[in-house]
């Protein structure tokens, strides 16, 4: 576990997910301010570029100005030895008790009087589907239990490309999407709002490292390529998808939004969480072969919250029932050539675990609404409402140390 001879200045609670052991990136700004690069500590954002104009990360190799942005695309670009040594200075400042008076200074903002934005420009989105639960569970309602998985899911992390425009930030709500559906019984489809309009828990990895058209890049090579993990809300319309998705697979379904998380949590504050994943059975090809641990324990939590009323937990999951790693995820993604860049996103896929309480999905929590969720107002839901609020939240413990991600909130407003 990460030792710290000192104690942090800043006051931290026992349950804040942003301990000195965090310090995850997102970038802020306040009425008139321009965007800028922050890092979360406790209740508080440390205003980046701050920091850098007095002086605090001279012996840092870091480019002039470059927390002045919209994006952390250009800081993520200046390379691994930075980010750590960076993440190395900012825990320095935060120990040393001569810097105390700097609470008061104007490098540090409360977190809620400030605005989250989308932390980095995401050029391409990717979603896999990595979840064994999930894609046996889905499998089954369709195709019945002994064709529940398709004869490739074990062999390879399966995926499809997204719509990086349409990605959002925690708080930011959505329409109800609209599109073609076919009627249970009906020989025409009809247009309209979807009515089963669905959630999907999934951590996403950020891209940290270009590569080159025509480099594969190998399980080992992987996670110099790996930045990041935010949360991700990847929304779904499952009547509009289940008309539309043959032969080429999801499209108006999916297309409409993602949400995500404003904070990205750095892969070294996750290293010290890491975990061995499920045995892969049958053998994978040798491209996708790894050692050591590549899966994360960090646990999963969503809730529902009915208009007007107080959020209900409805599921929690964790990261490590992942059949997929993530440099699996990033090898596979590469290996005919396919180049990646920094800011790319790639989303793991819906994660569930082995209970039903821990499905990452109305669809599974609800058993393609046969089995409503009680509500403690006395309301049911199969799938979301109207004005519907889903707040998802991710975090990681061992011993004293506490990381989270924050959360990701999005309330569902009535189609245009």
């Amino acid at each position: 576990m990460e030792k710290l001879s000192k104690v942090c200045w800043v006051p931290v609670k026992e349950d804040s997910d942003f301990s000195i052991h965090n310090l995850p990136y997102g970038i802020f700004s306040a009425d008139g301010v321009p965007k800028t690069a922050g890092v979360a500590i406790g209740d508080y954002i440390m205003d980046l570029n701050w920091f850098q104009l007095n002086g605090y990360f001279n012996e840092l190799q870091l480019p002039e100005g470059i927390f002045r942005n919209e994006y952390l695309n250009d800081f993520i670009g200046t390379g691994k030895e930075n980010w750590t040594a960076l993440r190395t200075r900012i825990q320095s400042i935060l120990t040393e008790e001569e810097n105390s008076h700097l609470l008061r200074s104007t490098g540090m903002y409360r977190q809620d009087m400030m605005r989250m934005h989308i932390p980095v420009r995401v050029g391409d989105y990717t979603d896999f589907y990595s979840s064994e639960e999930h894609a046996t569970n889905v499998g089954t309602m369709f195709r019945g239990k002994d064709n529940a998985l398709m004869p490739n899911w074990k062999h390879m992390p399966v995926a499809y490309h997204g719509r990086a425009s349409s990605i959002i930030v925690s708080g930011q709500p959505i329409h109800r999407p609209k599109g073609q559906m076919m009627p249970p019984d009906s020989e025409k489809p009809v247009f309209g709002p979807s009515r089963l309009l669905d959630i999907e828990l999934e951590m996403a990895f950020i891209v940290g490292k270009d590569s080159s058209l025509g480099q594969s890049i190998s399980t080992e090579e992987a996670e110099d390529h790996l930045f990041g993990m935010v949360i991700f809300n990847d929304w779904s319309a499952r009547d509009i998808q289940k008309w539309e998705y043959v032969p080429l697979g999801p499209f108006l379904g999916k297309n409409f939004a993602s949400s995500i998380s404003p904070w990205v949590v750095t892969m070294d504050a996750l290293d010290q969480f890491r975990t061995h994943g499920p045995q892969q059975d049958p053998k994978v090809l040798p491209y996708l072969e790894y050692d050591g641990d590549k899966s994360y324990d960090i646990e999963l939590e969503v809730y529902l919250q009915p208009n007007g009323g107080e959020p209900f937990k409805i599921t929690k999951s964790n990261h490590k029932y992942l059949y997929w790693t993530m440099a699996q995820q990033l090898a596979h993604h590469t290996v005919n050539g396919c180049n990646i860049n920094i800011g790319d996103l790639c989303a793991s896929g819906t994660i569930s675990g082995p209970t039903p309480d821990s499905y990452g999905s109305l669809l599974e929590l609800t058993w393609r609404g046969e089995k409503p969720i009680r509500l403690p107002d006395g309301s049911e839901r199969k799938f979301l409402e109207d004005h519907d609020t889903v707040i998802m939240k991710a975090y990681c413990r061992k011993n004293e140390i506490r990381i989270g991600f924050g959360e990701v909130k999005t309330q569902l407003l009535p189609a245009l």
